[in-house]
């Protein structure tokens, strides 16, 4: 065999070409950060699943920001990409059905709260998800942090699929996103020897240390602990957040991001 000097010189210069193309690639699951080549030749090295975190805009509480949803399913999903390796968040979508506004109802009914019709939401979703198949991601995950539109998720992905049959791209949404975070926290924190009454619903115990694990600058600590017990006119619902902390939350966050890694590895194995 001839040795070609040229050609081999040329391999040289593409290889290092390429190396010095993902030196310069930040270190980073989000789509935000990237550029559409980055994201390109990210795609074609086989990161083919991309996660669409749903978050919402809602009161929870006078102690919680409210953009609770947004942060925190941000935070989540990101933690949940890199453990699968192969996976890139979609920014967060931060306009969710909250209940009707003539008259308002539901976290409606607090300052702050921004809601959609369920139909404009599902659609955005299924345009969402169109757009990363367009682009060669074969793995459309949805992860809901807000149980009032668990429903919608679930009517997109099957709108989704149906549409999709034949091809090598899908949609799904892992229950165990939306249950470990609820009832699956609820009872580790019940475990530790917490009270459902405190635990709570909404933005209770289990609501506000969750976020105080990922996004602890969006608890007002100080009046937290000082506070009066709350209640449903002050937008908590069945709990008590006072006794609160980061170091609960780790509990939940763990077990949400680890059970749904596993969950998405399941559904994407073999695909």
């Amino acid at each position: 065999m001839r040795f070609s000097l040229p050609r081999a010189f040329a391999a040289a210069t593409l290889l290092m070409a390429t190396q010095a193309l993902f030196a310069q690639t930040p270190k980073t699951v989000s789509l935000d950060d990237l550029t559409w080549t980055e994201l390109r030749d990210q795609i074609q090295a086989g990161r083919t699943t991309i996660i669409i975190p749903i978050g919402g805009t809602e009161q929870s509480g006078p102690y919680i920001a409210l953009g609770k949803h947004n942060a925190r399913v941000k935070v989540l999903s990101e933690r949940i990409a890199e453990g699968l390796g192969n996976a890139l968040v979609a920014p967060v979508i931060a306009y969710v059905p909250e209940g009707s506004f003539a008259p308002p109802t539901s976290h409606m009914r607090f300052p702050g709260t921004i809601t959609v019709p369920d139909d404009v939401f599902e659609k955005t979703l299924e345009s969402a998800a169109n757009s990363f198949k367009v682009h060669g991601f074969r793995n459309i995950v949805f992860l809901g942090d807000h149980g009032g539109y668990q429903n919608d998720i679930r009517r997109a992905v099957a709108q989704l699929n149906k549409a999709w049959s034949g091809s090598a791209t899908r949609a799904f949404v892992p229950a165990e996103y939306y249950s470990v975070s609820s009832d699956g926290y609820a009872e580790i924190l019940h475990k530790h020897g917490y009270r459902y009454d405190e635990i709570g619903t909404h933005a209770g115990l289990a609501d506000t240390s969750l976020l105080l694990a990922v996004a602890p600058q969006m608890v007002r600590k100080d009046r937290l602990r000082s506070g009066p017990k709350l209640g449903p006119s002050d937008g908590v619902y069945g709990g008590d957040p006072r006794r609160s902390t980061a170091e609960l939350g780790q509990l939940g966050t763990d077990a949400i991001v680890s059970r749904t890694i596993n969950a998405v590895k399941k559904e994407t194995t073999g695909h």
